[in-house]
């Protein structure tokens, strides 16, 4: 059997690899780095801090299928984006009406988070914006692709996809969706993303509201007017 061994030492570690594949975006005006909560969040930020970009996250729901709450039917952003997966729905026989509350069940989650992360600021403009979307390893993919669903409708100039471990696969077909996709490592087989960080411990809500408040910008490329 196959031993794999972790390439990354943690999160952190993680990041700091990945910005190392973005330097092309660095010192740009008009990057945004967002995070998937929770474990997403301090891979961004590492790549925020390197880039000298703004850090903020993209808040998605899946909504679970009732009794197989790990099958998406669709998926829920801030700002009332709704995306659904015709394709479960129509296989399933699900209901509007079970959609709909379903959904509603998970808007509720979405907005006490929301509140929870980021207290009274509201989210980062994305139009017009070159995004780099960051996670902290892609399984199933169903939750970056309802993210990539909820952001393009905003109008980025470019969607960037920043990962540090995907199945090729998975890549391939975001690839497809997105401008670009910088994946470090694509094993054949992922078994599951814990097994490439030596510690992939949970990320909890008070880190992801403690690094949204940290700056990741130095001074000269905040164009801040005095």
């Amino acid at each position: 059997m196959h031993i794999h061994y972790a390439q990354f030492q943690d999160r952190t570690e993680a990041g700091q690899q990945l910005a190392a594949q973005l330097k092309s975006y660095a010192n740009r005006s008009d990057v945004l780095v967002l995070g998937l909560p929770r474990g997403g969040v301090p891979v961004a930020y590492e790549v925020a801090r390197a880039l000298n970009a703004p850090l903020d996250i993209c808040l998605v729901r899946k909504l679970g299928v009732p009794g197989h709450q790990e099958l998406a039917m669709g998926a829920i952003a801030s700002g009332g984006v709704r995306v659904l997966n015709y394709d479960v729905i129509s296989r399933l026989g699900i209901s509007s009406k079970t959609i709909d509350a379903v959904a509603a069940k998970e808007l509720k989650e979405l907005q006490h988070r929301d509140r929870m992360y980021r207290g009274d600021r509201s989210p980062s403009e994305i139009r017009d914006r070159t995004v780099i979307l960051v996670d902290d390893g892609i399984a199933t993919g169903s939750t970056i692709r309802a993210a990539i669903s909820v952001l393009k409708p905003q109008q980025p100039a470019q969607l960037i996809v920043a990962i540090p471990v995907a199945p090729p696969s998975t890549c391939d077909q975001l690839s497809q969706a997105v401008d670009e996709v910088i994946c470090l490592f694509k094993p054949e087989a992922l078994y599951a993303i814990g097994i490439w960080y030596e510690d992939f411990s949970q990320t909890t809500d008070a880190t992801v509201r403690t690094l949204l408040t940290q700056p990741t910008m130095t001074y000269q490329n905040s164009f801040v007017s005095v």
